[in-house]
């Protein structure tokens, strides 16, 4: 189950923690944050299925994972909890959290105001990163096949972002096609980008980090009159 993996890897790095005897109770705060875990958790795992209503918030895998390691490890250090406990604490939150959308009439209703609550949360402690442009978003597929393919051939990760890379790359032209530029002028625009997105990729800072979840988005089966660039 993909909640599990992402709440097990959230809580997979080592803290230290209080004597067992110096345990205390979980504060209002604590279950809060446990509570915005399990939400962020589930919306993922259904993102991750292409459920329609997830994806109409913010691509949560990534930064879900990371807030859920923050906050597990900020549980642990205030708390002196266990990370078994801490985890057990997250899937309670997790089936209190599907409990509220069972026989509701505007199931919906009760998950919006679920991640109008949490969403901030997780803004004010791990920021969004700069989303890229659909031209960027083809060559940060395009490197990550060439990356995957020189280490493993053509192994299925490496089919998968061929086939990514593949479509944004149409996707791209054909939107400059539209904004009546030439396939020469295609191609010189899309071999400079790729060349400033390898230059990105070789300084790994924070500063520079890009939200590839979004060329996942922009790569997903188009939609009648849906703007690509959003």
């Amino acid at each position: 189950m993909k909640i599990l993996l992402i709440l097990m890897l959230a809580l997979s790095q080592p803290v230290s923690s209080l004597p067992r005897d110096e345990i205390t109770a979980l504060t209002d705060i604590h279950k809060r944050d446990l509570s915005c875990v399990a939400a962020f958790a589930i919306i993922a795992s259904e993102q991750e299925r292409g459920i329609e209503s997830a994806l109409n918030y913010p691509l949560l895998t990534e930064r879900g994972r990371a807030y859920a390691g923050q906050v597990g490890e900020k549980i642990m250090a205030d708390t002196g909890k266990t990370r078994e406990q801490v985890r057990d604490a997250i899937l309670a939150a997790v089936a209190d959290q599907q409990a509220k959308v069972i026989d509701v009439a505007e199931p919906d209703a009760v998950v919006d105001a679920e991640m109008a609550k949490c969403l901030p949360l997780l803004d004010a402690q791990i920021p969004p990163k700069p989303k890229p442009t659909l031209n960027q978003c083809a060559a940060m597929l395009q490197l990550a096949y060439e990356e995957v393919y020189e280490r493993e051939k053509l192994s299925k990760m490496a089919q998968d972002l061929k086939t990514l890379a593949f479509v944004l790359d149409s996707r791209a032209r054909e939107k400059m096609l539209r904004e009546g530029m030439s396939g020469n002028e295609s191609d010189i625009i899309l071999t400079q980008t790729r060349i400033e997105m390898a230059g990105l990729q070789d300084d790994e800072s924070e500063e520079t980090a890009l939200d590839i979840d979004h060329c996942f988005a922009l790569a997903a089966p188009d939609k009648k009159g849906q703007n690509l660039e959003h």
